[in-house]
């Protein structure tokens, strides 16, 4: 399942904007009230909540996480790692009974897409880190990454891993380039291509190959790709909508071009050189799964610490060599970059690990959805999908 995958049906993304609700929302947590007692001088533990496959992993020991190890052997920190985050409106429906009624969640350190720690920090459910105990994060964290919409200056979150929402295509198949996301509607790639399901993860590159400027899209905006995406079901070019899935019907040839992420396309190109990634030229979406401490964490300091271990150079590096996203920590290029390992040096000059200046031009990140738009924009784009 996608670790970006949201809103597959409106039940859940429904119940999620009704609690946020206009103003202030009902279930709202004070800044007061979110701290706990803070027990990391005594108990040397912390509980991190993940995705599944995002973490590197031992070779011959898949038990291994040498960079959560180093961290645990360098600071006497023993870290509880789960892979339970299968979706995020799945795991929002799992902690939120805890937030919202003012109660531990047992986990001092989640891993959530961007757009639903959107709704964390409306909601007062997450506490600002000290960033003065963070100098690696107060360093090298990504220029571009610094300031989302909806967290001024990152007080409240930190990246884990970035990623470009674009299009993969298959250039020998297909016999020509895509440059742009309006090449997906040219008549040989009728029937032949894909969009992503979720509303989140596919509204933005639409609006890009409108020209819009997904930093400040308007409802107008939204209704515009809607109608021309609607149009396209009709008319049968669009193959269908999908989830991680499209990576199968890409692989096989069912679909010629589709949008993907760059992550996943790395790990196809490694069984099909054919398989290429565009960031068109009207732009491409920038987005990023960002680590947040929970309220009433009773382990907020080692949570920090942890936080700070993955924006090391060093570590970032040995953690993007694995995961294959955009790494958070642009100076962990130079260190793949030195490796003796010519596989992991070459890693230093892929684009999707580390944009250069003219791809990053063309990338941006998308204003969120507020809670008084999601319901009814939830609505229609399942609509179209057939959700």
């Amino acid at each position: 399942m996608s670790r970006r995958s949201l809103l597959r049906a409106l039940g859940a993304g429904a119940a999620g904007a009704t609690l946020a609700g206009c103003g202030v929302p009902a279930a709202f947590v004070e800044p007061g009230h979110r701290a706990g007692h803070d027990s990391s001088a005594t108990d040397h533990t912390l509980h991190f909540a993940n995705w599944p496959l995002y973490i590197d992993t031992d070779d011959e020991d898949e038990s291994k996480r040498p960079t959560l190890d180093a961290f645990s052997k360098r600071t006497g920190i023993s870290v509880t790692y789960t892979e339970e985050i299968n979706d995020n409106d799945e795991f929002f429906g799992k902690i939120s009974p805890a937030l919202m009624n003012h109660q531990q969640t047992g986990r001092d350190l989640i891993v959530i897409s961007d757009w639903m720690a959107a709704r964390f920090v409306r909601l007062g459910w997450v506490q600002e880190m000290d960033r003065a105990k963070q100098p690696n994060v107060a360093k090298y964290l990504d220029p571009q990454l610094r300031t989302p919409a909806f967290d001024e200056g990152r007080r409240h979150s930190v990246p884990w891993q970035s990623g470009i929402t674009g299009i993969a295509y298959n250039r020998k198949k297909l016999g020509r380039e895509i440059r742009s996301t309006g090449d997906l509607w040219a008549d040989d790639l009728r029937g032949r291509v894909t969009l992503l399901s979720g509303l989140d993860e596919s509204f933005a590159l639409l609006m890009q190959g409108n020209g819009v400027d997904i930093t400040r899209w308007t409802a107008d905006d939204f209704h515009e790709i809607c109608e021309q995406t609607e149009k396209r079901v009709r008319s049968k070019h669009i193959r269908r909508f999908t989830g991680n899935d499209y990576i199968k019907d890409l692989a096989t040839g069912d679909v010629l071009a589709c949008q993907a992420y760059s992550g996943d396309v790395i790990q196809l190109q490694a069984d099909n050189p054919d398989i290429e990634f565009v960031v068109p030229e009207e732009g491409a979406e920038l987005w990023a799964e960002s680590l947040m401490i929970p309220n009433l964490a009773r382990h907020k300091r080692n949570a920090e610490k942890l936080v700070d271990h993955y924006y090391d150079p060093e570590v970032a590096a040995e953690l993007a060599a694995w995961v294959n996203y955009v790494c958070p920590v642009p100076a962990a290029r130079d260190v793949l970059a030195s490796s003796k390992d010519e596989e992991t040096a070459a890693l230093a000059e892929d684009p999707l690990i580390f944009p250069d200046d003219a791809m990053r031009e063309r990338l941006a990140i998308a204003r969120d959805i507020t809670s008084e738009e999601r319901m009814d924009f939830a609505k229609k784009w399942n609509g179209i999908v057939g959700l």
